[in-house]
């Protein structure tokens, strides 16, 4: 059975940084490319940012250049090193893979607010 559980979020000033993690049971972890969504009250989910199994990262325009996403195939995890961040990230952060197939975990709220 396959278990996601995203940690790491909470509230944070304009200009801070987080660094959220997303580990991941149930499924051989490396050979999935993995994603972080979002999602904001009132709006859909979007992705924030891809990593594949070669390492190659992919990131949203509104995040390129103040996100990291990173992993851990020893560790079946997948991270996110969020700077600078604004408060229009505010939103309750995801993980799962590229085609979306594994069960969504509960999330980790971000509130960036000052």
């Amino acid at each position: 059975q396959v278990h996601v559980v995203e940690s790491g979020g909470g509230l944070v000033q304009p200009g801070g940084s987080l660094r959220l993690s997303c580990s991941v049971s149930g499924v051989v972890f490396s050979t999935n490319a993995m994603g972080w969504y979002r999602q904001a009250p009132g709006k859909e989910r979007e992705w924030v940012a891809r990593i594949f199994t070669t390492g190659t990262t992919v990131y949203a325009d509104n995040v390129k250049g103040r996100f990291t996403i990173s992993r851990d195939n020893a560790l079946n995890t997948v991270l996110l090193q969020m700077n600078s961040l604004k408060p229009e990230d505010t939103a309750v952060y995801y993980c799962n893979n590229l085609i979306q197939t594994m069960p969504w975990g509960q999330g980790t709220q971000v509130t960036v607010s000052s």
